[in-house]
């Protein structure tokens, strides 16, 4: 018997698709990597670069007109995309779950905060309901809310936004899960309860070996909670490795940009009230994507290799889980002084 553990999430070339009336959106184009237990990765990139959906993949949640088409979902070594529908949702909500920009796509607005606790717990679990009800208190206890008792009885529209998601959050964690898929749950919120967050998840992956991958646009808040980092360009992962590799060392020129128009890395480059870095151009139309890299008609570095679609580098002995897709890659060029 191999002591190699399995990890929590491996994901081999997703493919998932929308047929519209215009055409096919290759929305993730071929999408890997492996997740460890009790890891966290940070899935970063624009908006519709394929992160959200990603996720939905993941969770059996894309809809109509799209579709995964290809690919492999492995949880746990198990693949989800060859389970029936009737295995799938008993794995969500228990051992897989997933955490919404919008906690009022997790909460009814016309149920109590207690009703849809216990219902969750019991749709898992035989338990009796006040056994359910001292379990939701205790999750709720847990993600920091105060006079838990008196938030079960409440209804949604009577909390705070950042209170919302706290339940949204402690609904997912209820089980226990393995894997955790939070797609943007702190973007609304104001920076003292995003922290505050931030800190209960990462003490929740840590104190229950869970795996977490955390979807944003926000590479300082990544920063401080993931492991490691993939950033997703047009459906596709261009740069994966640890966050130190990846916000120390980037070596595509789009994590280069990514990191490049954040006011923190400007001040240390540029003289105070400088305008930002931006990336030049716009993302491109997904129904008219370039036959090569995507990201050619935006990049400084492109040349006629680029016309040939890039795949991601194998690993170097120096950095071997730092890997790139791009045919120039390199350290980001030093610019003359202001």
């Amino acid at each position: 018997m191999s002591d190699v553990e399995v990890p929590t999430l491996e994901l081999r070339d997703l493919q998932t698709r929308f047929h519209t009336r215009d055409g096919v959106l290759p929305v993730v184009d071929g999408v890997s990597f492996t997740l460890a237990r009790g890891k966290v990765l940070g899935l970063v990139g624009e908006s519709g670069s394929g992160k959200s959906v990603t996720g939905f993949s993941i969770m059996g949640l894309v809809d109509p007109p799209g579709r995964v088409e290809g690919g492999q979902v492995l949880f746990q070594g198990r693949d989800l995309l060859q389970m029936s529908n009737a295995e799938r949702r008993a794995l969500r909500g228990d051992r897989i779950a997933m955490i919404f920009q919008d906690p009022m796509a997790t909460l009814n607005p016309v149920l109590r905060v207690d009703t849809q606790m216990i219902e969750t717990v019991q749709a898992h679990r035989s338990v009796s309901t006040m056994a359910a009800r001292k379990q939701a208190a205790d999750t709720l206890a847990l993600m920091g809310l105060s006079n838990a008792e008196e938030r079960l009885r409440a209804y949604p529209h009577q909390l705070s936004g950042g209170m919302r998601q706290r339940v949204a959050i402690a609904i997912a964690l209820l089980h226990g899960p393995d894997l955790i898929i939070a797609d943007e749950p702190t973007t609304a919120l104001d920076v003292t309860i995003q922290a505050q967050i931030l800190s209960e998840m990462q003490k929740l992956v840590a104190a229950r070996g869970t795996s977490l991958i955390w979807i944003s646009h926000d590479l300082s808040v990544v920063a401080g909670l993931a492991d490691e980092i993939a950033v997703m360009y047009a459906g596709r992962i261009v740069e994966h490795g640890t966050v130190d590799q990846v916000l120390d060392d980037p070596q595509h020129p789009y994590t280069q940009g990514l990191i490049g128009s954040l006011p923190s890395a400007n001040l240390r480059t540029q003289r105070r009230g400088a305008r930002l870095r931006q990336i030049a151009g716009m993302a491109p139309n997904l129904l008219q994507m370039p036959a090569g890299c995507a990201f050619a008609p935006r990049c400084a570095r492109a040349s006629a290799a680029c016309a040939a679609r890039p795949e991601m580098s194998a690993p170097s002995a120096d950095a071997p889980s730092h890997r790139v897709r791009c045919f120039h890659p390199g350290p980001v060029a030093v610019e003359a002084p202001v």
